[in-house]
């Protein structure tokens, strides 16, 4: 990669772009996320639900989503799976009847403790340090939170 930009072209150049190597990064560490979830009989979607409830259960379908950062529409089939694998609950909530809360099973419950093997496992893969890994994922918070504002503005 080229250390100075200094034509118009340059910074149209696939290899400078931003855009490109968070997709590829993106796409390259879910593959590695594939085959370590297929025993657990998880998607990296359903994953991301999962820790999301681990935190934390029950919890609200708005709440679910605003955690994730997904809307209701993308969320909803996900949660479906999930039911229907019998890792989680939807019910309505007592307190108001237009809020579904979702909640572990017990059975999903007992999901987490195989699925504390999985960071080990993506850390080993990568064959990036802790360190190196946490810096990367905070940079990665700060690019989120930048382009959430720049959305909003």
């Amino acid at each position: 990669m080229s250390e100075n930009i200094t034509t118009p072209d340059d910074l149209l150049a696939l290899e400078n772009q931003v855009c490109f190597a968070l997709a590829v990064a993106s796409r390259n560490v879910l593959a590695l996320y594939r085959p370590i979830l297929e025993p657990l009989g998880l998607t990296h979607p359903q994953y991301l639900v999962m820790l999301a409830l681990w935190e934390s259960s029950p919890r609200s379908v708005k709440d679910l989503g605003v955690a994730l950062a997904l809307e209701p529409p993308t969320l909803s089939p996900l949660l479906k799976r999930l039911e229907n694998a019998g890792l989680i609950t939807r019910t309505r909530s007592t307190r108001d009847e237009r809020v579904l809360d979702i909640e572990l099973t017990e059975t999903g419950r007992d999901l987490r403790q195989q699925a504390t093997k999985i960071p080990p496992r993506i850390i080993e893969a990568l064959g990036m340090s802790l360190p190196e890994l946490t810096n990367l994922r905070e940079t990665l918070h700060d690019v989120i939170r930048a382009a959430e504002i720049a959305q909003t503005a």
